[in-house]
């Protein structure tokens, strides 16, 4: 029996001598669902991606290099239009209480899982209540011009034009495939919205059950293509204070706690129990200007609530020494095409006060919307918007705080409910694409992934042109002309670039953290 408050490492199963692993893991926030194509989150991601899901490539641990997973190989035609998938044969379905699978994995499973997405006249289209987040902002439907069954264990994918991030785009976790058997099943019986409770995937572990802002509990995969988990019994425990989760894990009724607070990093670090696991990551704080409210789509208002913030002061106090860095572009230096030549705006509430003057915006008042728990881009979201507050006093504007929970933020941000929201964005892929695609295109705008609801058609013509080239030189060199046009026109307030700490029992070992920011732990065991 999987003891959730005390959690011993080792559990003796009946009075015999197998012994079973179980991990606990304080987690920051609640998943939106489990039906993973419709969300962006972080949260939702390792909930479902990295537990029950698998994709036809993977991204090798700790790293953001692509590796083999539920395709064997592929080959990209010398054009870059046609991508063909060899699947791994053998490759099995969860079997639960609600499914049992007749069949291994097959090219129907994955046409199900695109078609879905892509089609509008696909049976299952309408069943995604939030809609398919990451193919609508990434401009998938005009991407992807047919998937076709080439036999059971090949799929060919055609483009409509080449797209440099394509294999890393179909490593992430909006790709994941579902088992179009599963799908029919629930389509039979007039249950769809059970793909979003009960999730069937080919991933590590098998999803057991969820207690909403409490608990998500999975066992096993037996039959997992890369080995059962050293892990038998696997939970969440969903943690909203940092405080708390490094609390639990010190009793250990956690053996892993994600993202502790930067300052206490160091005391962490000095407690022989623990292993503080860190990483510069591909993460950027912001604060998303919502250019559908008047005045904020005034370009000046903008520059002037950026020019309002005392960011190094603001990361200082919520990030701590060394454990964040300014943001000035939308994505961390590591990425192809970052904007050396670009300089901050610097801390001057008198110039933010003499533009909104000039901009007719005196008197200004605003609400910004921020999340109620922690998280590694924003470790104290109270904090940084009460600097944020009395900064933006000094420059005459009213700032109003209004703090949600982490799903809800996100869904009266996505409807425009917001001046000022904020976000965190977490790279999924490495590539530059990931961060001004999802959260700064026209098509993002449309969807409300982007935040900002800001279409600029130079930026976007630059970005556009980014992702249909291979020539990494002219990549770099339009995302550079882009960032520009993202810097000048100041969308957002970019505060910083975090690094990423979690915390685990010293007897814990094969885990990875990884850029990316996602958790997995199927390689995850403790000493013997």
């Amino acid at each position: 029996m999987f003891i959730a408050r005390t959690l011993p490492l080792l559990l003796a199963l009946g009075s015999g001598t197998v012994l079973a692993q179980n991990l606990a893991v304080c987690t920051e926030a609640s998943p939106e669902g489990f039906d993973i194509v419709q969300y962006t989150g972080a949260v939702s991601f390792d909930a479902a991606a990295e537990t029950v899901f698998n994709r036809l490539v993977d991204f090798r641990p700790g790293t953001t290099e692509l590796e083999p997973a539920l395709a064997e190989r592929w080959e990209v035609s010398p054009d870059g239009l046609t991508y063909t998938f060899h699947l791994r044969p053998g490759v099995k379905f969860h079997s639960t209480e609600y499914f049992k699978p007749t069949r291994t994995l097959n090219a129907d499973d994955v046409l199900w899982t695109f078609q879905r997405a892509l089609d509008p006249k696909h049976p299952w289209h309408e069943s995604a209540g939030r809609g398919y987040a990451y193919f609508d902002a990434m401009g998938m439907r005009d991407l992807i011009k047919s998937v076709d069954k080439v036999d059971d264990l090949t799929v060919r994918f055609t483009l409509n034009h080449p797209e440099a991030p394509f294999l890393a785009d179909m490593a992430m976790g909006f790709a994941s495939i579902y088992s179009a058997e599963y799908g029919d099943q629930l389509l039979a019986a007039g249950k769809q919205g059970q793909l979003n409770n009960l999730p069937i995937g080919t991933g590590p572990f098998v999803f057991s059950r969820y207690a909403k802002d409490a608990q998500v509990r999975y066992r096993a995969n037996p039959d997992y293509f890369r080995g059962k988990p050293a892990i038998d019994n696997l939970v969440f425990a969903i943690t909203l204070d940092p405080n708390v989760r490094m609390q639990k894990l010190r009793r250990n009724e956690c053996q892993i706690a994600l993202y502790p607070k930067p300052s206490d990093v160091p005391a962490l670090q000095q407690d022989k129990n623990l292993a503080v696991d860190s990483i510069d990551a591909l993460m950027t704080t912001y604060v998303a200007i919502n250019t559908k409210h008047k005045p904020l789509d005034d370009v000046r208002v903008r520059q002037a609530i950026n020019l309002a913030i005392d960011k190094q002061a603001l990361i200082d106090a919520v990030f701590g020494a060394n454990a964040a860095s300014p943001a000035i572009n939308p994505y961390p230096s590591t990425l192809l095409g970052y904007n050396k030549d670009l300089k901050d705006w610097p801390h001057a509430p008198e110039r933010a006060r003499a533009l909104l003057k000039e901009a007719g915006a005196e008197n200004l008042k605003l609400t910004l919307f921020i999340r109620n728990g922690s998280s590694p881009t924003i470790p104290n979201p109270a904090l940084a918007a009460q600097m944020m507050q009395a900064d933006l006093a000094k420059a005459g504007v009213d700032l109003q705080i209004r703090s949600l929970e982490w799903g809800e933020l996100l869904k009266r941000s996505k409807a425009g409910e917001h001046d000022l929201s904020l976000l965190g964005w977490a790279g999924d892929n490495g590539d530059p694409d990931n961060f001004v695609s999802p959260n700064l295109s026209c098509a993002a705008a449309k969807s409300g992934e982007n935040q900002a609801f800001w279409c600029d058609q130079a930026f976007e013509a630059l970005i556009q042109e980014a992702r249909q080239t291979n020539d990494t030189a002219k990549r770099a060199d339009l995302y550079r002309k882009a960032t520009s046009v993202f810097h000048e026109q100041s969308p957002w307030i970019p505060l910083a670039h975090p690094k990423l700490f979690n915390v685990r029992r010293s007897t814990i070992e094969g885990y990875t953290i990884s850029p990316l920011t996602t958790n997995n732990f199927a390689n995850t065991q403790a000493k013997q």
